[in-house]
């Protein structure tokens, strides 16, 4: 399952890791967000130790969004080393995500 993770811990779980970070940025209200829910949750544990996925729920910490754009969700930010190498908005599916990961993060 997806870790959830808040403003304050964005900076040493993303910023920071050895690994790149795969941030859902979703809200419990947002339709499309619950219904990638499942896919993120399965994405994180075939990733585990290769990629992080976190989620952020965009209503308890709005800070995070705010400093990266994010006006509409879900949409997901690929980080790696710390930088944005992709960013996606809507829902997308699961294949899409898998290439993004490949291409973009363990390319």
């Amino acid at each position: 399952m997806a870790a959830q993770i808040t403003d304050a811990t964005f900076e040493a779980s993303v910023l920071k890791s050895a690994i790149p970070v795969l941030i859902d940025f979703w809200a419990p209200w947002c339709g499309p967000c619950r219904a990638m829910g499942p896919v993120i949750d399965e994405l994180a544990a075939e990733y585990e130790g290769k990629v992080l996925i976190v989620k952020m729920n965009v209503d308890d910490n709005p800070a995070t969004p705010s400093k990266y754009g994010i006006r509409a969700i879900p949409t997901l930010i690929l980080f790696k080393n710390g930088e944005v190498v992709e960013q996606v908005t809507g829902a997308v599916s699961k294949s899409s995500i898998k290439d993004m990961i490949a291409q973009k993060a363990l390319g």
